[in-house]
């Protein structure tokens, strides 16, 4: 057993200048104290030597002085600001501002604040205050600082101060359909649901139901050769998209292949037809296989000239991140997909080992940025097909939390994540045990000094074509559980992150796109988080089963949030179907997942079930001796009781699906993500199917027609 001592005053106070709690409340209201090695080791990931913490202390207090213009100024429209220059005492200070558009002009210095003089490395340093002008527009400008021969500069972001609800969707309030987009296979998908697939969803749910969006899985990248992480929440890449769901014969040069390659595409068609149609499980082993092939034969088709202008444009546009993606994806063809086993001159982006394996590897290369090129195509079609169906939103894109470890955004911006560190959840009513998700996070302090780049560069590529994003575990942006590698999920801690400043650039990402930003604010939440979220346009996640008043009792209807995403059930639950009869249960007990008995677990989880069928039987909407589909039916009736601006019916509540999808805090343990989506007898089903299906229309029916 591991030696638990809570940390000493001078690390207490080390670990508040780099905002990581040392001590935090748990989900049952108890006081918890961070172990004393949990507070060193995420300070030492930091880069902060933790054996003498005054002196690191005093370090850290420094480092504002030590630098001309701070590395990034975030502010709200409208704000009143200043910004600090920071020159040897008395020398002369002068800052000015580069708009994003064009257009320069001068600071105005505040002369009647006065600063205390600090000694650094022995010299006086002073600071000069400057007002930001007011009134600036949305962007990303630059302040120049200047000093005699000294100069510096430093990123101003101008934000919204409010984002809400892109003007398109009016007054009215929105539903939508929430898919795992891989899950829904049609008689043409190659094993796996594409992103035609997703077309042709959307349009059905758009022109025949009402629907306004589709909440789709994240789509962002994973391995580029078996085997593939089934989950779509640990990506190797956030930035970019996962190739698998292209469909092969949508793409404009497919019809140009010549006889024996377009035989050939056939054949492999027909294999995965033949070996995946039948299966219970999503193999995407088997199908990326087969399609990588085919679009290897696709790519060798000969492009026109406008076509093949097009896709330089775009590599143009994405530059060097793209090219560095498609880099380490074909490195990981050879030696794996975890970049911390390479060679150790291949493990640095900016090695001439990697420079001289681009350069021989070039077609390889360029097939890669190919591929995303094609999925920028495919996913700008879809989006397109979702609004000419009248849909206001379109697609609304899931963004993970993280990345896998050994991935490529790990590997192309190794200097933003922080080592030895993996990002998961403290203990909490449904993961007792807490979690562990494996994924590294992002440094606060170099985010920051990139000017948030990463994050606006992902927010950007995600929102290329969509209407919406739903950030997963948005209280991320807010902290984050850091759990040292060798650590149990409950010897993690919070680490703080500028939430002002992030919320703010996915706001600003937002209103460019036109786009409405969801956030999955489930489970330990500070109030303040959600009320901050609020304050800023951004809508929270409300799951009828967790919407609770303060005294443990559902919360009637009228009470919840308007600014919210209302759902009766989310892809971390069994479907509503399986939900009612306690399946969430039975499940994470076979698995080993409880903390107390079956038996008392049972009986707690039907009396919280059983509160809830009664508040909406007090409703009207449910008699005692309805059918499993009634009461489904009835909860998202229950919905439309709420102010809530957008309502969202799961996919496996309109068909009747009963099987869990994802159950947090297993690997192998379950077939997490690899489920298809199927009818109450947990047959699967196909897209066909869900188009002709009686149930389905008539669940949106009881959406669509409050």
């Amino acid at each position: 057993m591991r030696c638990v001592t809570s940390p000493p005053a001078a690390l207490i106070e080390l670990a508040d200048a780099y905002r990581i709690a040392t001590h935090y409340t748990d989900w049952q209201g108890r006081p918890v104290d961070v172990p004393a090695g949990t507070v060193e080791d995420v300070l030492r990931a930091m880069d902060v030597d933790v054996s003498d913490p005054a002196a690191a202390l005093e370090r850290r207090r420094e480092e504002p002085w030590r630098r001309m213009l701070p590395a990034c100024v975030v502010i709200r429209q409208g704000e009143d600001r200043t910004v600090g220059l920071h020159v040897p005492d008395g020398d002369p200070a002068e800052v000015t501002l580069q708009l994003e558009t064009g257009g320069e002009q001068a600071l105005t210095q505040v002369l009647d604040r006065w600063v205390e003089p600090r000694e650094v490395d022995g010299r006086l340093v002073g600071e000069a205050t400057f007002e930001i002008p007011a009134g600036l527009p949305l962007g990303y400008h630059t302040l120049h600082g200047r000093s005699g021969d000294l100069s510096a500069t430093a990123a101003l972001v101008v934000t919204p101060d409010w984002l809400g609800l892109p003007e398109r969707m009016g007054q009215h309030r929105s539903w939508g359909l929430a898919a795992q987009l891989y899950s829904v296979r049609s008689r043409r998908s190659w094993g796996v649901g594409d992103l035609t697939d997703l077309s042709d969803l959307a349009v059905w749910s758009g022109s025949e139901l009402g629907a306004d969006y589709i909440l789709v899985n994240p789509l962002h990248a994973a391995e580029p050769v078996p085997p593939i992480e089934p989950s779509p929440y640990l990506p190797t890449s956030r930035r970019f998209f996962n190739p698998l769901y292209l469909r092969v014969e949508r793409i404009p040069e497919y019809v140009d292949l010549e006889p024996p390659a377009r035989r050939r595409v056939k054949n492999l068609a027909r294999r995965v037809h033949d070996r995946l149609d039948g299966a219970d499980l999503i193999d995407r082993d088997v199908a990326w296989t087969a399609k990588r092939a085919a679009l290897q034969l696709v790519h060798a088709v000969p492009r026109t000239a406008g076509r093949d202008l097009d896709l330089r444009a775009f590599q143009d546009r994405h530059g060097q991140a793209l090219r560095d993606f498609a880099t380490w994806s074909v490195i990981a063809q050879e030696h794996g997909t975890d970049f911390r086993t390479w060679p150790e001159g291949l493990q640095d982006v900016s090695s001439p080992e990697v420079r001289a394996y681009a350069d021989g590897h070039a077609e390889a290369v360029e097939f890669e940025m190919w591929l995303q090129w094609v999925l920028d195509e495919q996913l700008q079609q879809a989006q397109a097909k979702a609004e000419g169906a009248g849909m206001s939103l379109g697609t609304m894109h899931d963004l993970a939390v993280g990345v896998h470890p050994g991935g490529a955004d790990v590997w192309r911006m190794r200097s933003t994540y922080a080592s030895g560190i993996q990002v998961g959840a403290p203990p909490d009513p449904f993961n007792q045990v807490g979690q562990n998700w494996s994924q590294p996070p992002w440094r606060p302090e170099r985010l920051a000094e990139l000017a948030y780049a990463p994050f606006r560069d992902l927010i950007a590529s995600v929102l290329s074509h969509a209407g919406g994003i739903r950030v997963d575990h948005i209280i991320g942006l807010f902290r984050l559980w850091w759990i040292p590698e060798g650590r149990s999920p409950s010897e993690g801690t919070y680490v703080r992150y500028d939430h002002e400043s992030m919320i703010g650039v996915l706001a600003l990402e937002a209103q460019r796109a036109g786009a409405v930003v969801v956030g999955e604010d489930l489970g330990v939440v500070e109030p303040s988080a959600r009320e901050y979220l609020t304050s800023r346009g951004v809508l929270g996640t409300s799951i009828l089963w967790f919407e609770r008043d303060d005294k443990g009792r559902p919360l009637p209807g009228e009470k919840w949030r308007e600014y919210c995403l209302a759902s009766v059930t989310t892809h971390d639950l069994t479907p509503t179907a399986g939900y009612l009869t306690g399946e969430h249960v039975k499940l994470r007990d076979r698995l080993g997942l409880l903390t107390r008995p079956l038996a008392e677990e049972t009986t707690a989880e039907e009396e919280e079930r059983e509160s809830w069928l009664e508040e909406v039987r007090s409703r009207g909407l449910l008699p005692r001796d309805a059918t499993v589909e009634q009461t489904v039916e009835a909860l998202h009736a229950y919905l439309t009781l709420t102010p809530s601006r957008l309502l969202c019916v799961a996919l496996t509540d309109a068909v009747g699906d009963r099987r869990t999808q994802n159950q947090p805090g297993t690997t192998d343990e379950y077939p997490n993500w690899r489920v298809p989506l199927s009818g109450p007898d947990e047959k699967p089903l196909l897209l066909e199917d869900v188009l002709a299906s009686d149930r389905a229309a008539a669940l949106a029916r009881t959406v669509e027609e409050a």
